[in-house]
């Protein structure tokens, strides 16, 4: 046999092998996300049962979610700061960094993420998009943040910004864009930045670990819940020592407001 068969044949082995562990990989995927729909549909049966309408489909659960470290990235508050006033002049505080534009306004930062940004009458104006204000600056902030709520007002209107991590919300980490008579006014929130890898991070808990535990508060009498329009897998943002992190939660959207459950300790919380 010649050497270009014995090698033709080499790469049909090969290629053979690795469409059999292409197969048993899809097999196993197909296999689990059956196995995550039926853990779904049966603890909704369980919490309908109990008193508390929820739809399947409106349980959207994530993937490769775990802790992660965060830390103060000078260069990024320095973007935010510098898409909204332009040029400034800084003054460093220690732990809070003052950014000033004489004509436009004045941001500050906190440890935490933590900010705020004063702006002058006229320095941002927008007639009819405040939308698309917001999202511009979004982008000008170098942010990752989707448009999470729009508040009209008699004397004004709120954009509320809502930051992601890889597409995964970041539940208490929100920016609110604060218009008032036609120009931006404010800006306000938390935003996080320097996300690395923890060790020993926690990951997400299964969905049905963290309705039973909130099904077992209502039956307590803690909390008061008789409709559940979603559950959503992503981040809590919390302060841990001299840094932050982001950790696993489940954010349950409900009948009488709104709550994060901690996938490693399971405490709920109520959010605003």
């Amino acid at each position: 046999m010649s050497g270009a068969r014995i090698k033709s044949l080499v790469i049909v082995v090969l290629v053979l092998i690795n469409a059999a562990f292409l197969t048993v990989i899809i097999i196993d995927n197909i296999t689990d996300a059956r196995s995550l729909r039926e853990s779904v549909e049966n603890v909704c049966s369980i919490m309908q049962s109990n008193g508390i309408m929820i739809v399947p489909d409106n349980v959207r659960t994530g993937s490769a979610i775990r802790t992660m470290r965060t830390s103060r990235v000078p260069e990024a508050e320095e973007a935010v700061a510098y898409a909204v006033l332009g040029s400034a002049s800084v003054l460093d505080e220690g732990v809070i960094y003052t950014y000033e534009n004489a004509e436009r306004g004045t941001a500050k930062f906190y440890t935490a993420g933590d900010f705020e940004i004063h702006l002058n009458a006229g320095a941002i104006t927008s007639t009819d998009d405040t939308l698309g204000t917001v999202q511009g600056l979004v982008r000008n902030m170098k942010l990752e943040a989707i448009i999470y709520n729009h508040s009209p007002g008699e004397d004004g209107e709120t954009v509320t910004a809502l930051c992601t991590y890889r597409g995964a919300s970041i539940f208490n980490c929100t920016i609110d864009f604060i218009f008032s008579n036609g120009s931006l006014s404010a800006i306000t929130g938390r935003y996080v930045a320097g996300i690395e890898p923890a060790e020993n991070g926690a990951e997400l808990s299964q969905v049905g670990t963290a309705l039973l535990g909130f099904l077992a508060a209502v039956k307590r009498g803690d909390i008061e819940c008789a409709y559940i329009g979603s559950v959503e897998a992503g981040y809590q943002y919390r302060v841990v020592g001299s840094f932050g992190e982001i950790a696993p939660a489940w954010m349950l959207d409900t009948d009488t407001g709104r709550y994060i459950i901690d996938a490693e300790t399971g405490e709920i919380r109520a959010i605003s």
